[in-house]
């Protein structure tokens, strides 16, 4: 469904993304983790055409969208959440909802039905009529899900959806997205929290320092040795019995 080869991206002299390449097939949940600063934000935004790339090509449902406007990339059915969730504060949840929903319907009466549907699937329901000023941290990124699920996306890009929220936000989100897969969605995510990556994810990318450094099954990439360095620092690796680099490292990254 995705495809990413040698994606480049330069601001002045830094390297932010550094030769990416990646693969995202229909129907997966894949993973994009790495040390803060890692290049990973700037990659999505590369991708969902918010950055104009300095070398690389993206490919989408089999077509080139390399330099292709964002509202034309969206409108193929790639969509991307935003770390800082910025809902219109002057406007309601079904209203917010709505401005996601008038991409697929130009019908004031459909955008509003579908809305409602949307908001019945990430559970806010019960909270249309409140304003978006008035939400919690975690029902902002319930909102930020919801705007994006919206618009009919076939590929979602969550940026740290889970970020700020507790350990009973976390386990409700994790159910939301996997039912968001399951009604069809694929999703790549960006995520901090390591238990949600590993309980989530099919397949996982490691970034660090703009470059794609590990990739494979969870259980492989916590205990590569590299990115064990990548999160903990040099040396780490030599410090951990074998036996328990999975576990240590998972909790370095949530950590991270």
């Amino acid at each position: 469904m995705l495809r990413i080869d040698g994606l480049t991206k330069i601001f002045g002299g830094l390297r932010a993304v550094d030769n990416a390449s990646l693969k995202v097939d229909a129907g997966q949940i894949v993973a994009l983790i790495g040390p803060n600063g890692a290049g990973k934000t700037t990659l999505f935004a590369s991708i969902a055409g918010f950055h104009k790339i300095n070398a690389g090509r993206v490919e989408f449902l089999g077509q080139d969208i390399t330099g292709r406007p964002v509202h034309e990339i969206a409108r193929l059915g790639m969509v991307r959440t935003f770390q800082i969730t910025q809902p219109f504060a002057k406007l309601s949840v079904l209203e917010n909802i709505m401005v996601g929903a008038y991409q697929q319907f130009e019908d004031r009466a459909l955008a509003e039905a579908h809305a409602r549907e949307v908001a019945q699937k990430v559970g806010m329901a019960a909270i249309l009529d409140q304003s978006a000023s008035e939400l919690t941290v975690a029902a902002r990124k319930r909102l930020e899900l919801a705007r994006a699920l919206a618009t009919g996306p076939k590929l979602l890009l969550l940026d740290e959806v889970m970020a700020g929220l507790n350990p009973q936000e976390i386990s409700e989100i994790i159910a939301v997205i996997r039912a968001i897969r399951d009604t069809g969605v694929t999703i790549l995510l960006i995520e901090h929290v390591m238990h949600a990556v590993m309980s989530l994810s099919e397949f996982i990318y490691v970034l660090s320092y703009g470059k794609i450094i590990a990739e494979g099954a969870p259980r492989e990439v916590v205990s590569n040795r590299e990115v064990i360095e990548a999160y903990l620092g040099r040396g780490a690796a030599d410090q951990m019995p074998a036996t328990a680099q999975a576990g240590q490292s998972q909790e370095g990254h949530s950590h991270a």
